[in-house]
C-alpha cells in the first residue's frame, strides 16, 4: 500500500493537460493501485493521476455502488445527456465544496490496465465523477465551472 500525497488547489501541475498512457506495464499497475489507495485513504470518490503529481490520462473511481474499482486509461467522453446540478467537493481542495451542474448521463471510451478499450455509461453519481475526474485530465477544476460556493446551510 503506498499511499501518495494529493496536490492542492494551487499547485500548478493541477492546471496542466496529461499525456495519453502509451505503456501499458507494471508502472502503470503500480500507479494504478497506489491511485486507488490513496483514493481510499482520502475517502473520495475519485483520483485524477495529476492530484498526485502524474501528468498521464489515468483516473480511478469507486462510488461504492455494484461497479466496484473503476480504472480509466486515456479516458473521453463520447456522448453527455441532461443535466444535474448539485453540490461537488474534490480531494485537492478538502472541506470546500462548489454547486456544479454536470450531465446526468455519460458514455466514456477508455482502455483498462491491458490496453482494451471499453465503454461505460454512467448516470447520476457516477456520471458526475466521470466529469470530475476526466476535467482534472485537461487541466480544469470544478471551481471554474461553479455556480457558487455551497454554505453549511445549503448542506443541511
Amino acid at each position: 500500500m503506498a499511499v501518495k500525497k494529493i496536490l492542492e488547489f494551487g499547485d500548478e501541475t493541477l492546471r496542466k493537460v496529461s499525456h495519453p498512457v502509451e505503456k501499458f506495464n507494471l508502472r502503470l499497475n503500480l500507479l494504478l493501485r497506489d491511485m486507488a489507495d490513496t483514493m481510499y485513504k482520502a475517502e473520495g470518490v475519485g483520483l485524477a493521476a495529476p492530484q498526485v503529481g502524474i501528468l498521464r490520462r489515468v483516473v480511478v473511481i469507486d462510488i461504492q455502488d455494484d461497479h466496484g474499482l473503476i480504472e480509466l486509461i486515456n479516458p473521453e467522453i463520447i456522448s453527455a445527456e441532461g443535466e444535474q446540478a448539485g453540490p461537488e467537493g474534490c480531494l485537492s481542495k478538502p472541506g470546500r465544496r462548489g454547486y456544479v451542474v454536470r450531465p446526468q448521463r455519460v458514455t466514456v471510451r477508455a482502455q483498462d490496465r491491458h490496453g482494451k478499450y471499453f465503454e461505460l455509461t454512467g448516470e447520476d453519481l457516477l456520471a458526475r465523477a466521470l466529469c470530475h475526474e476526466i476535467d482534472h485530465l485537461d487541466g480544469h477544476l470544478y471551481i471554474d465551472i461553479e455556480d457558487h460556493e455551497v454554505t453549511e446551510e445549503e448542506e443541511e
